[in-house]
């Protein structure tokens, strides 16, 4: 088959990672479907009936699942695994988390005879700053989290799509699990001082105890509770495995982001 007719499914295609291997798999060539509620057909992850028809005449998957915290997480991804192959999927690349066991559950279960895999695991995304659930507390100048001593080595979304794109792309990436950080371990407070650099504006970390963010969403309390190897955490390496270049440094990715505007809005 050649590889303008390799049909890939990017589950999550609007989404932080998704839409960027959207971008970098049209840019190649490479046709596409997106996988959403909003997809032709739609794709469901409620909704199995949904799955088949989204999986017709694909040839290789990215998937992202919404929702790593769901309790059915680890098997609704053995079940996609499953029922891809029925389909004739050849290639599945998953992303996968760092630290959680649910997360290795999830990674076991697209192990399916037949089918090629890749697992590309990352930690939090730089992007958490900028388009998600903190980009109002940095538009305030306020972060204010129950982190304790909890450090992470972020990892840029832009190199995330990078290694995805290449497990789906390229022949060498079969059976491998590329675990993704940034170059460095940082603080919430490392994060502040970063943002406040790139912003030209005061952006400060405030420390909480957990029991002060009860009833928010999401409960930060509990997801750094849930994640006891983040404050040990080492630094990985997948980004030079797979693509042979170091990964963006946050303050890189600190600078080009705040040179759109968007934490000053």
């Amino acid at each position: 088959m050649s590889a303008s007719a390799q049909l890939t499914l990017v589950i999550g295609g609007a989404g932080t990672t998704g839409r960027r291997v959207v971008d970098r798999l049209t840019a190649l060539g490479r046709p596409v479907r997106v996988g959403s509620r909003s997809g032709h057909p739609p794709f469901v992850w409620e909704d199995p009936a949904t799955w088949k028809p989204a999986l017709v005449g694909i040839d290789r998957v990215y998937i992202v699942h919404p929702d790593p915290f769901h309790p059915d997480y680890a098997e609704q991804i053995g079940a996609l695994a499953r029922a891809a192959a029925d389909c004739g999927t050849r290639r599945l690349v998953l992303l996968s988390g760092r630290g959680h066991s649910v997360s290795q559950d999830s990674e076991e279960n697209i192990k399916v005879p037949g089918v090629e895999w890749t697992v590309v695991r990352a930690g939090w995304f730089n992007q958490n700053f900028s388009e998600a659930f903190f980009l109002d507390a940095i538009r305030a100048g306020e972060l204010a989290l129950p982190a304790g001593d909890w450090t992470e080595g972020f990892v840029d979304a832009d190199d995330i799509a990078d290694v995805a794109v290449a497990a789906l792309t390229e022949d060498r990436h079969h059976g491998k699990t590329y675990e993704l950080s940034g170059p460095r371990l940082m603080s919430f407070a490392d994060i502040a001082a970063e943002l406040s650099a790139a912003t030209g504006r005061q952006i400060t970390y405030t420390a909480l105890v957990p029991e002060s963010t009860s009833g928010n969403a999401p409960d930060f309390g509990e997801v750094f509770a849930s994640d006891p190897t983040a404050p040990h955490r080492q630094l990985a390496h997948g980004v030079q495995e797979a693509l042979g270049r170091d990964p963006k440094d946050f303050s890189q990715y600190a600078k080009q982001t705040a040179a759109t505007g968007i934490w000053n809005a």
